[in-house]
């Protein structure tokens, strides 16, 4: 009995831990999505992408308050490019506390608090924590009123 016992403990943690995995794989995916802004990047889950004009040389600068309303799209491996991504555009950063988190053409990609529901694009040209944020192109650059901008640190 207590052999049936350990091995369906064993068989639901393997279940949780590959639903885990399946769930860490879907969210750093970066995809394309149209809105109204046009084409842009989004995460696994259809949340709108952006990136912070005060971040330079690959690196983030939005931490603590600035990473609870922005977070950082964090990945524990290598981000996977979804259908209409350039996989050689992706890469990573090391964050202050150890973790990986996702860039697209040198720019640390974030997620925004505000943005409820997959396909909203609410912190498109916002001024928040002393920077400017913008959605991301399919180019790798800012999207601004619905053009894409160079903009940037030249990636």
């Amino acid at each position: 009995m207590k052999l049936k016992i350990a091995l369906v403990i064993a068989a639901a943690a393997l279940i949780v831990t590959a639903g885990l995995a399946a769930a860490a794989t879907s969210a750093t995916s970066v995809g394309v999505s149209q809105s109204k802004f046009g084409r842009i990047l989004v995460d696994g889950h259809g949340r709108s992408l952006y990136l912070f004009d005060r971040d330079r040389n690959r690196k983030s600068s939005c931490y603590g308050g600035c990473a609870g309303e922005w977070p950082p799209l964090i990945v524990s491996g290598k981000p996977h490019a979804a259908s209409g991504v350039k996989a050689a555009l992706l890469g990573r950063t090391k964050r202050r506390d150890g973790r990986w988190q996702v860039t697209f053409r040198g720019h640390p990609l974030y997620t925004f608090a505000g943005d409820a529901a997959k396909g909203q694009t609410n912190g498109e040209g916002l001024d928040d924590f002393g920077g400017w944020w913008y959605l991301v192109s399919p180019a790798g650059v800012k999207v601004v009123g619905g053009a894409s901008s160079p903009g940037g640190y030249g990636y």
